[in-house]
């Protein structure tokens, strides 16, 4: 009896091995070519000239901009302005700063 309870499992694993290993094989993937764009003749162009979205700023606006924030500092510890005014035009910088980029933003993208 024993003989034929081995020969039984030994028959009952061998018809199991195939459903075992089959569970673990993947699917095939569709050969698919690739959606995106096919770049093999073309080389990119590195030298073309990019333009910005946007105006920028000039070197004699940055200049401008650099003289002023230098004669308020000036301004400031000479004692020509309070500590007030001071303050009001820093912040008034500081509000510029902080919203002129959303202002550009939805500039470019045409929502207000």
């Amino acid at each position: 009896m024993a003989f034929e309870f081995r020969r039984l499992s030994v028959v009952l694993l061998m018809a199991a091995l195939p459903v075992a290993f089959g569970s673990c094989s993947s699917t095939p993937r569709d050969p698919s070519v690739n959606a995106g764009a096919n770049r093999a003749d073309v080389y990119p162009d590195i030298t073309a000239i990019v333009s910005a979205e946007t105006q920028q700023m000039s070197d004699e606006q940055a200049a401008a901009n650099g003289e002023s924030l230098a004669a308020l500092a000036k301004r400031r510890s000479a004692g020509q302005i309070s500590d007030a005014e001071y303050r009001r035009q820093l912040a008034e910088l500081q509000a510029l700063r902080e919203n002129h980029g959303k202002a550009t933003l939805s500039e470019i993208e045409g929502t207000n």
